[in-house]
């Protein structure tokens, strides 16, 4: 008499030691599949772990229109909810009131992302972070670093912006988050354009953009350690783009480099322990290119692709993979649904341990023992 195929696999996992939290997967909880169209998610958030938005555009031919999708069961089921405007990224600030980012200007809800009302024409945004419902930061392009007091109606420039010795339209600030109250960061870079004998894109063009180098790019790192009332900016010269942070409460944590050229990987990986004043590498491969870091509990997750070449920019989603941590040392692959490719992936979390991850292709996904 055989045994039941998850019996068997229960004994053999016990027998082989590992740890029984190896035996979850990332299964795929909804997928847009409308003939001839595309839903680009640009950002997920779980504000808790039953309500869920996704965010985006949906491409019908040369038609860019806005997208969003929400969830109140924990993802199991997922209904369209109307946007004005192509989302870029999403804050919640818990499970009811959220911020979305778009070209246009920013929008509020208070219905868990079920409805949305413009509170701001503020453009050149590319993400906001609140610490309560009135106090506020955003960072976009051209240098730009705001601050709200009065929940995102109106922004206030915020000096350290012009600190930074850069040339505006070549600067650009792309993340912010707080690892906890007093604590936050955000990430930036300045990179002049390249000249280029071409207008053609480089993936188009994979003899010359193979030995179109990748140069060093000004980094920009901008903290504060008093919950925001003063900030300090720090440059450095360096390859990639710094593309994440993430901490936890104890200063140890995640850093995310990409590289936009050819180069040898596509992406690097660093651990991040503040109270000892350490970086370290902690994962890169030449066959895996991460596009998103996240902490939940006690575990750290790697998600991106597998690129189908050298250069980082090509079009052509690759196999997603995700890639799971306890010490931010040893990674381990975790089993990913078969059908989900993606050029890029968005981890979203709620607690430590309900996960989900979002592609560009229009998937999105959470972690299960089912």
């Amino acid at each position: 008499m055989s045994l039941p195929v998850r019996l068997l696999a229960l004994i053999l996992t016990l027998a082989a030691g590992i740890p029984l939290a190896a035996q979850q997967r990332w299964k795929l909880q909804y997928f847009y599949d409308a003939k001839d169209e595309q839903f680009v998610i640009n950002d997920l958030a779980f504000p808790s772990p039953t309500r869920g938005i996704a965010a985006g555009v949906r491409l019908d031919g040369d038609r860019v229109r806005p997208k969003c999708v929400v969830t109140s069961d924990g993802g199991r089921t997922w209904s369209d909810v109307k946007i004005k405007a192509p989302a870029l990224s999403l804050f919640f600030l818990d499970e009811s009131v959220g911020w979305m980012v778009t070209k246009k200007g920013i929008w509020k809800t208070i219905e868990s992302g079920r409805s949305w009302r413009k509170i701001s024409k503020q453009k050149q945004i590319n993400r906001v972070y609140f610490k309560d419902e009135q106090h506020g930061w955003a960072v976009g392009d051209e240098k730009s670093i705001w601050g709200t007091s009065d929940g995102g109606r109106t922004w206030q420039p915020l000096p350290v912006a012009a600190e930074v010795k850069t040339t505006k339209e070549y600067t650009h600030f792309t993340w912010i988050d707080f690892s906890t109250s007093q604590a936050g960061t955000i990430l930036g870079y300045s990179e002049p354009p390249r000249r280029r004998s071409s207008r053609l894109p480089e993936w188009m063009e994979p003899e010359k953009a193979s030995v179109r180098r990748q140069w060093p790019t000004l980094s920009l790192v901008i903290q504060t350690r008093d919950g925001g009332r003063t900030w300090k900016a720090s440059t450095t010269s360096m390859f990639g783009r710094i593309h994440r942070l993430r901490l936890r409460p104890d200063g140890t944590g995640l850093t995310l480099v990409r590289f936009q050229y050819a180069f040898e990987w596509p992406s690097e990986v660093y651990r991040i322990d503040l109270k000892n004043n350490t970086t370290k590498r902690s994962f890169r491969r030449k066959n895996r290119s991460i596009t998103d870091v996240a902490l939940a509990g006690d575990y750290a997750y790697l998600a991106g692709f597998v690129p189908s070449g050298t250069l980082a920019q090509m079009p052509i989603p690759g196999r997603l993979v995700v890639l799971r941590s306890r010490d931010l040392k040893n990674w381990q692959e975790m089993e990913v649904d078969y059908r989900a490719n993606a050029h890029r992936a968005i981890l979203a979390a709620a607690g430590d341990s309900h996960v989900w991850l979002a592609t560009d292709t229009g998937m999105i996904l959470k972690l299960t023992s089912e």
